[in-house]
C-alpha cells in the first residue's frame, strides 16, 4: 500500500512567451502569478509522513547545485523564462546582461512544459533524497489560479 500527499508551491511571478504560438496572444511576452501543486506517493517514514515538506530546505540532495526551494525560486520567481530555440533569445540575453531581466532558459515554455520540467527535477530529487521510498506522481502548474496543466510521470 502507498500513501499520497500534496504540497503547493506558490508566490512565484514569472514572464514567458510561446514563440511558436503564432496567431495567438501567447506568442507575446506575458506574465503570471504561478504555482505548482506537487503530488508525492510512497510508503510512510518513521514519523508517518510520505514526505517531509519542510525537509526540502534541509535536504542533502541538490537540484542544479541548489536546494529544491532555491531551485524553484531561481527558476520561476521574478524571472523571464525563454525557450532555448526562441529566435529572439539573443535579445533576451542582452537584457539579462544589462541587468534588466533575470533570464532562465528551458527546453520549452508553456504550462504543460513547466509542469513537466518541475516533475522531472523534483522526482529525481525526491527519489534520491528518500532512497526511492517516495516519488512524485504528478505536478499541476497553475497560472493565475484559472488555468492549469498537469504532467503525470
Amino acid at each position: 500500500m502507498s500513501y499520497r500527499s500534496t504540497k503547493l508551491f506558490d508566490g512565484f511571478s514569472c514572464c514567458f512567451r510561446q514563440w511558436k504560438a503564432a496567431g495567438t496572444h501567447c506568442q507575446y511576452l506575458h506574465g503570471y502569478a504561478v504555482s505548482f501543486k506537487v503530488t508525492f506517493e510512497g510508503d510512510l517514514d518513521h514519523r508517518n509522513w510520505v514526505w517531509d515538506f519542510g525537509g526540502m530546505k534541509r535536504a542533502n540532495t541538490k537540484i542544479d547545485g541548489m536546494s529544491a526551494k532555491e531551485w524553484m525560486e531561481h527558476t520561476f520567481d521574478h524571472t523571464v523564462v525563454i525557450a532555448v530555440d526562441d529566435p529572439e533569445l539573443p535579445a533576451f540575453q542582452t537584457l539579462d546582461l544589462e541587468g534588466t531581466i533575470q533570464l532562465r532558459t528551458v527546453k520549452a515554455t508553456g504550462a504543460e512544459r513547466f509542469a513537466e520540467l518541475v516533475y522531472s527535477k523534483l522526482n529525481q530529487f525526491v527519489k534520491e533524497e528518500t532512497d526511492d521510498r517516495v516519488r512524485v506522481v504528478e505536478v499541476e502548474f497553475m497560472e493565475n489560479g484559472k488555468n492549469t496543466a498537469i504532467y503525470k510521470g
